[in-house]
Order: C-alpha cells, then structure tokens, then sequence
C-alpha cells in the first residue's frame, strides 16, 4: 500500500448542511481542490454516519480524489448521522429523491462544472446505480462496487426464491441497531436530542417488510434496475469480487448496458473496495483505475480507458479449502464482449440411478459467510462433511485444466412427495488428497421454479425438470483434479428451511446435467496490469487493546443428546474504536443460528448489538441496546424486536414489536 500525502492539488474539507425540497437537511462532508477553477463532483451517499462509522474508509479515498482535481463529497442518507428526518425502508422512493436532489445541488455550486459522479460499494453502490435509473442530468457516470441490479433475487433477502435467513436477519437486526444511534451533538449541534427523538419515533424493524413480500412484486422491482436498464443514463463502471454474494451484477450489466458505456471488472475480493488489501488479495490500484474513469466521463480525457476490454476478471488457480487468503493464486483475463464467444457452454451428464437426498437440517454449517468482509473465518472450510450429507457426482479433469468463467447452470429431474422443498447446487473441486474446496454455489426454492413472481406447489409424486444458475466465478481445475457437483435439500442458516422439506426429494441422474461455461485457455498472458494499492494519509484511528480473549468469529456447537446445532457468530464490523475529535465508540453484536438436524420447524435466529458514543470532553455518553429473534412454524414467521436507548443512565427510548408474518411463499 502507499500511502500519498502530496498530490497535484492541495485541499480543504468542510461539513455542509444540503436543503431537500420539503426542508430536511442532509449532512455532508466536502473535500475540494483548491484551485479557482470549477471542477466536476463526486458523491458516496450513504447510511453509515460520516462522522465515525465510514471516516476510516472516506478519509482513504475522499481527499485523493479531491487532491487529483475532484469535489468529493459524502452525503449521510436521511435519518442516519447528523442527517434530519426519519429513516426509512433501504433505497425507498424518499431516499433516491433526497439522492437526485442533492446531485442537482452539487451540480449548481459555483465551484463545480455541472458534472457529477456517483460511486459506492454495497448501499452506496446500489443507490449509485439506482439514482442513475431516475437519470438525472448531471450525473454523467458512476462506479458501482458490491451492489446488485436485482433486489429480489441477489439481495440480502431471498435467494432462488427462498428466505435468507442468514442476512436476512442479520441485516435487518443490524440497520435496527445503526438507525436507532443518535447524532453527534459535536457536529449535530444542541438540537441532537430532538433530531434523535424524532427519528426514534419513526424506527421500524425492516424485516417486517421484507417478509411482508415473500415474491418477486412491485416491493421488489423498485429499485431493481434489471427491470429496465435502458433507464439508466450514466455510463457505469460495475466492480465485483468473487467472493461477494452481488458479483453476479457485473456480469449482467456489461452484457444489458450499451458497451461503449459500461466496463465490468471482477477480481478474488471479498465485500470490500479493491484498493483495501483485505483478503483475499490479490488488491490493486483501484483509486487510479476510477481516476482514469471519472477524467474521461467528467472531464472528457482521452485517456483510452474505453480501450480497455468489456470485462477484465480474475480466473483463480486451484487452491486448497481454507477460511482466509492472503492472495489467491491466478490470472487475469480479458473478454472483448459478454456473453464471449470464448466461454461455450459444456454439459456434464450426470451418472447413476434414482437417488433420495434427504439432507440432515444443519447441512450448510460450512458455508461460510454470506458477506465476507476480509476476516479471518469468512469462507467456506473444507466441504467434505457438506458433501458426506449431499448426493454428489464426480468429473474427472482431463489432461489439460478445465477453466470456466461465468455462470454454471444445473438442470434436475426430480421427483418430491411434499408441496414444498429447496435445492442447493455446490461445484467443488475436489484434490487427490479429498480435499474438496467450494467454488461456487446456487439454490432454487421448488416452489419458485417457474418464476419468482410466485409460488407453485410441488404436485405430489410428480416428476419435473427444474433448471437454474449457479452464481458467477472464474476458476480453473486443473488436470488430476475432480469437478464435484454436490446437491443438497437444506442448506441453514443460509436457507430458510418449511415444513416437510425434511422428507427431501429424489434425483434422476439420467435426466440431470451440470453445464460449465468453459473458456478457452489464451496462449499467452492477456495484458492486464493494474498499479500498486495508493490511499491518502489515514485518519488516525486507535483501536484499544482489552483485556478480555476476543470472541471467536465463528463457532460452531453441537448438542449431541438434543441433537441440535448451534452457529456462533461474531461480525466483527469495527469493535471499539477511538477517534480523532475525543468519540469513544464501543460496538459488540452477536448473531446465534440454531437448528434440530432433523426438525426443519426449530430453526431459530437471534441478534444482539451493544453500541455506546462517548464524549468525556462534553459528558455526552449514550448507550443503544438491541435484540431480535425469528422463528418460524408451519404458518408463518414471528419476529421479535426490542430497542433500549440510553443517555448516561436514564431511559429515554424503550420498545419492543412482535408480528406474525404468514409464511405464503419463500
């Protein structure tokens, strides 16, 4: 990493208040070049309070940005930080107004030439493309990291149709927790209690929503710019990793959008900005990579970054199975166009007789994080014992590597006794050894299987022919290797498991296929070079030693009498921290998954969060205290959520909601 501290321009930064049309104000940051002449704008708009939770990372990007001749500015979402106004639902109609107001307003400063840029990774990266779709005439280009075109079907909510337990909750419970954290009165003023008294009055626990639209319905289309990508106006540079659950959106875009408007770029990472050095790595110059995006979009600079190929992605070598990587072995590759006429579709028949797969309720243990954020437990283990309670089917790597790029696809005959069930695809590739690593994965809720807009039961002993897609990756088997497909009919905590789905389902190998999107290998390297990792100088946050044995990221329980399983999880989003400007910020979370390996009814989930803001220097100390619980039996989910919102030790803010949510489809 190199850390620049002297760039073309010097800068100034300053916190602004930006008016909305009904008279909210919207918090923001401003670092600028100093120069007297305009130059064009660049917008991250997020929930996550720029004045502690993100400043680590805005602080890594914002000045370098405004150091090479760009207004770069971050903008807190309405309700969030030292914003006005209540929060709302993620990316409701309210906040991607806010989103285009405020482009207009960054676009009419006297400092600016009327061109702006959005870019975001995750939230950032959603509304960035979002906003895009409403085509604002400013926003002339956007760089959209982690994020997806789809809101229902690669989302933290449902996937294949089914109910996501693991982020679902997780998420739901984590935006319970960040929406009820009060405003900095360092910055908020001496009006940061009404400001958060106020947006305490409007919390709602999001999962209400979300499991109020158990299908693909208008809920989800908003927002879900797949629904019409004509819509969108800017040209869109669309960074994934392959390690994040949204790497599919990539793929996607640069084949729907215009192509002398959109470049996709892939690499190994996780849910991170590629510059970050998180694993795995191997991380690149990812400022300057944008740089040379934003000069030719917003300044007009032929810089020959539209000569750059379609799609540039990372095609790992094989590597054995293991929960971290400091750098994963491999190579870049390039595709002129997408779908690539040297990617072709390779079936795989599938051997043997009818097979009954019956998965015990806590297979899916090993799946490793949903959102994998560079720590030390996120990926998946060894997938022996996943696949010892799969049916598996084996291909033998021929004399030369087999490498894909893309996205598999799995077509099943099978056959099922109950109205409802799922099915989980795993590809592994399996060493001499045994050692079986995942490398990519898919799942389809039988009851979504023609279409996700609603729900058809299973006709009881019928055999049917059921087809989806695994999700993207670049990966090469190389020969003495096996491709195994491993197929499964529970997969927790990721999916969401419904009464009778333990009785499984039966497999006709005789009418299944694997199909790979296999790539021709090139001859020689294909040019890719990226920069060393710059960032500017880094805030200077300090992060306490304590004496207590940090909790283990993941762990695993096993109740051998009860025959019951048990997921421990720590997300490990930041800890306590110690700012700059004297903020004492202290944050714990605990999520808990638990499960009877043969009763899918006892699935259970529960998250804690703990988060005190301190100020010694201002006596300004308050503590926010959340639970939440699912649980879910033959007619439907019930949730339970409660806050607890302290300042020093009195009691300002105590609720707690329960609903019954009828279980309709996922």
């Amino acid at each position: 990493m190199i850390i620049r501290t002297e760039f073309p321009y010097a800068t100034v930064h300053e916190d602004v208040r930006i008016p909305m049309p009904d008279g909210v104000e919207l918090y923001a940051r401003i670092w600028r070049p100093v120069t007297d002449e305009p130059v064009p704008a660049l917008l991250e708009y997020l929930p996550y309070r720029l004045t502690d939770w993100t400043s680590p990372r805005d602080r890594q990007r914002h000045p370098w940005y405004a150091g090479h001749g760009y207004a770069s500015v971050r903008v807190d979402v309405r309700g969030h930080g030292c914003s006005g106004g209540r929060p709302g639902d993620e990316y409701d109609a309210r906040e991607l107004a806010d989103g285009v107001a405020v482009v207009e307003w960054l676009a009419a400063r006297p400092w600016c030439t009327g061109a702006v840029g959005m870019f975001g990774i995750s939230w950032g990266g959603f509304n960035s493309l979002q906003i895009a779709a409403l085509a604002p005439r400013a926003l002339k280009a956007v760089v959209t990291v982690c994020s997806t075109d789809d809101r229902f079907d690669n989302d933290v909510h449902y996937m294949g149709g089914s109910v996501l337990a693991v982020d679902m909750h997780a998420w739901s419970a984590t935006m319970l927790a960040f929406a009820a954290r009060p405003p900095d009165p360092l910055y908020a003023g001496d009006g940061w209690r009404d400001l958060w008294l106020d947006r305490l009055e409007g919390l709602e626990p999001l999962i209400h929503t979300w499991l109020a639209h158990q299908t693909r319905d208008d809920y989800w289309r908003h927002g879900s710019v797949c629904e019409d990508y004509g819509a969108i106006g800017a040209a869109v540079l669309a960074v994934g990793g392959w390690h994040d659950p949204y790497r599919d959106t990539v793929l996607r875009l640069v084949s729907a959008l215009p192509h002398g408007r959109v470049r996709g770029l892939i690499g190994p990472w996780s849910h991170q900005y590629p510059d970050r050095g998180l694993p795995p790595g191997p991380a690149i110059g990812f400022l300057q990579e944008t740089l040379r995006w934003w000069d030719h979009w917003l300044k007009g600079v032929d810089n020959g970054v539209m000569d750059e190929p379609l799609l540039r992605a990372w095609i790992s070598d094989s590597h054995p199975p293991a929960t971290t990587y400091a750098r994963l072995p491999g190579h870049w590759a390039a595709e002129r166009s997408w779908p690539s006429p040297s990617v072709v579709p390779v079936s795989y028949g599938l051997q043997g007789a009818p097979v009954t797969v019956a998965s015990p309720q806590h297979t899916g243990m090993d799946a490793g994080r949903f959102f994998p954020f560079g720590n030390d437990a996120d990926l998946p283990p060894d997938q022996r014992e996943e696949d010892a309670k799969s049916a598996c089917f084996e291909f033998p790597v021929p004399a030369e590597p087999v490498e894909i790029l893309g996205r598999p696809s799995v077509t099943l005959r099978l056959r099922m006794d109950v109205p409802y069930g799922q099915v989980v695809a795993r590809l592994c590739d399996v060493a001499p050894d045994g050692a079986s690593t995942l490398v990519t994965r898919g799942a389809l809720n039988l009851s979504a299987r023609r279409g996700r807009e609603r729900a058809v039961p299973w006709p009881s002993g019928a055999w049917e022919d059921v087809t989806f897609d695994l999700n993207g990756i670049g990966h090469r088997f190389p020969p003495g290797h096996r491709i195994r497909l491993s197929l499964s009919s529970a997969y927790w905590p990721w999916i969401w498991p419904r009464a009778g789905s333990e009785a499984g389902w039966t497999v006709d190998p005789a009418g299944s296929t694997l199909e790979l999107p296999v790539r021709a290998a090139s001859p020689a390297p294909e040019g890719i070079v990226f920069e060393a990792p710059e960032q500017a100088e880094p805030l200077g946050v300090s992060y306490p030693a304590t004496l207590d044995d940090p909790r283990p990221e993941r762990l695993v329980v096993r109740d051998v009498a009860r025959g019951t399983w048990r997921l421990e999880v720590d997300p490990r989003y930041g800890g306590t921290r110690i700012y700059p400007d004297g903020l004492e910020y202290e944050e714990e979370a605990a999520d808990v998954y638990e499960i009877q390996q043969s009763d899918p009814l006892s699935a259970r989930t529960r998250s804690d969060w703990h988060v005190r803001l301190h100020r010694p220097d201002l006596g300004w100390d308050v503590r926010i205290e959340t639970r939440s619980e699912i649980q879910c039996d033959e007619g439907g989910f019930t949730t339970s959520n409660e806050v607890v919102c302290r300042e020093g030790e009195e009691t300002l803010y105590h609720r707690t909601w329960q609903r019954r949510l009828p279980r309709a489809a996922g």
